[in-house]
Parts: C-alpha cells; structure tokens; sequence
C-alpha cells in the first residue's frame, strides 16, 4: 500500500509544465471512483459539488465536521491521490485554518486549494502560513494550491488584474503554497503571461469555450480542472429529467447514463 507521504510527493511530480495534469473535480464517493476508473491519476473535489451534495450552498456555509467526513470518504473509495477544495479554510483565523488542513491530512488528503475570495491577500497569506505549519507538524508534503479570484470576481480595474493577480501569486508562494490557481481566464495571452510571472505550476479552470488541453500544454500551463462544471452537468441532467418527467411524462433525458450493471460493478 502506497503511504500518503509518498502519494503527496508524486501529486506534486504530476504538476509539469507543458505536460498538465487534467482534473475532473468529483463531490463524493461514486463520482470520485468513476474518475478514477478512467485511468486519472488523482483526484480532486469541488467544493461547490461537495456542499451541494451535502444540501449546502458553497461559499462558506458547510460545517468543517461534514466537509472533511466527504473528504475521508473520497480518500476511502479510491487509491489516488486526493487533493481537496476546503474553500477558505473553513476558519476565521490561522490556527482555525491550521486545524482544518490537520484534519483533512487525518482524513486522508495529500492536497488542498484555499481560495482568497474578495478579502485582503494578506489574510491568505497567513492561512496558507498556517496551513503549510500544519503540513509540516504531520509529517506530509501536502501541495497547497492557492487560488486567486482577481479575474474570477473582476476585482479592480481590468488593466490592472494581470499584476495584482502575479503580485498576490508571489505573496502566496513566500507563505508556503506550492501551486497557484487562477480561475476566470481563457485567453491565451493572458495564460501565458501567468504562466511567464508565476515561478510555481500555474493551475487554469477549463470548461466549454475554453482553450483545449493541448493548447494550455503548449502555453506551460501544468494543471487544468473542471472545478464545478461536471457537478453542474449532473444536477442539470436530474433537473431535466424531472421536469421532462414532469411536464410531458416522457424520459429520454436519462439515456446515455451509466448502465446499472456497470455502475454497481464499479463501486463493489
């Protein structure tokens, strides 16, 4: 059996530029194998599918207790790696933050993302601080994905959020992150001055209408996730099929699922 030391130290050696590891974030036990199944050779959660799952919005109103039982339970179903979205921590301060990220370690996780959101950078930093001592104290190299959400809230002027986002990206590499998440950016030369600025693996959430795989790869990007949108897919398939259900009594909505037989088979 692989120790969860030495799964947090290939997470981190899957995180090459040009080669980007591909994410297709899951919210629970089923999800998680599925992916899995398909050859990934890890797994990361969403926290929006995770609180969503649980009948909680995302966006801080999950209870720690609740978010890192999913988290063990993900760990439990699969043998990747996992790294976990524990949104902002899950903590008003430091030490909050360091108990999290203690507790996900107990649970399993070799991974986290921690998000700014709109509040100062310097309130990451020390989360990430904290994060990085709890880490260390547990004996694990855990990868610290920092997210900056300048380009995915539109913070400040549009000029001005290519240099506040590679001016947060260096404050947060000093605190401990191993890895920088830029969300809400498409264009490629935009990418490609992050992947120039940033002296760490430069994470970019993918979905329709974004560049290809390939085309990050060729701009240095080393790992791309579908953050929320393949949870979003599933809950739009149920809501179609209920509706469609519901208005003409008719089903086709739930063809091309999984087969049952399959299904089952895969989480014996």
């Amino acid at each position: 059996m692989t120790s969860q030391h030495d799964k947090a130290t290939s997470f981190h050696a899957l995180h090459v530029p040009g080669t980007p590891l591909a994410l297709a974030n899951a919210w629970d036990g089923a999800s998680a194998r599925i992916v899995a199944s398909t050859g990934a050779p890890a797994v990361a959660t969403t926290s929006a599918g995770v609180a969503w799952g649980l009948g909680a919005a995302d966006g801080g109103h999950l209870d720690r207790d609740r978010a890192v039982a999913l988290i063990r339970r993900v760990v439990d179903t699969v043998g990747v790696p996992v790294t976990a979205d524990i949104e902002d921590g899950f903590g008003q301060d430091g030490d909050a933050v360091a108990a999290t990220v203690a507790q996900v370690i107990a649970a399993g996780a070799i991974g986290i993302n921690i998000e700014d959101g709109p509040r100062d950078p310097a309130e990451l930093a020390a989360r990430i601080t904290a994060a990085r001592r709890a880490a260390d104290e547990a004996g694990i190299p855990l990868f610290i994905n920092a997210r900056i959400d300048v380009f995915l809230f539109g913070l400040g002027a549009e000029q001005d959020r290519l240099g506040e986002t590679l001016a947060r990206a260096e404050r947060y590499l000093a605190a401990g992150a191993s890895g920088i998440f830029v969300p809400g950016v498409a264009a490629p030369e935009t990418i490609g001055a992050l992947v120039k600025g940033i002296d760490a693996p430069l994470n970019v959430m993918v979905g329709p209408g974004a560049p290809a795989v390939a085309e990050l790869a060729a701009l240095g990007v080393a790992r791309v996730s579908l953050g929320a949108a393949v949870a979003e897919a599933a809950y739009g398939l149920v809501r179609r099929a209920a509706e469609e259900l519901a208005k003409s009594g008719t089903y086709t909505a739930v063809e091309g699922g999984m087969p049952y037989p399959e299904l089952n088979g895969l989480m014996s």
